[in-house]
């Protein structure tokens, strides 16, 4: 049976500034926003080619906004990555080389913080 990680949630606590960063600024496709009731507000956004998608909004988890380390991405390549997350207006780090993989981190708005992972040629 496969156990698939589809859906992680990200606390904000402005969901249209969120939206904006995410969508605009990091390049996720934004899949819905939909106002269920006052209480209630589902976002999901999806990163470009990933099975697994973000959900912001208002209603949807206790956690606090901005404590959310270290969401990883693999990307192919962390230094175009990362210029298009700098032309994008992101503060981006600096890419940093490591044996298992080189890095990007990024945080939004709220202080939710980020990787990109471009992982290291497999040994053969």
């Amino acid at each position: 049976m496969d156990w698939k990680l589809e859906l992680v949630f990200v606390p904000v606590t402005d969901v249209d500034r969120a939206k904006r960063f995410y969508a605009d600024q990091v390049g996720f496709h934004a899949d819905h926003d939909q106002q269920v009731n006052d209480e209630l507000r589902f976002v999901q956004l999806t990163p470009p080619g990933s099975a697994c998608s973000i959900a912001i909004g208002t209603g949807l988890t206790d956690m606090t906004p901005g404590s959310l380390r270290s969401l990883q991405v693999v990307v192919e390549d962390v230094a175009a990555a990362r210029k298009q997350l700098v032309e994008r207006g992101v503060d981006a780090s600096e890419v940093d080389v490591q044996p298992w993989g080189s890095f990007v981190t990024f945080a939004d708005p709220d202080g939710n913080t980020w990787a990109l992972q471009q992982l290291p040629p497999r040994q053969g």
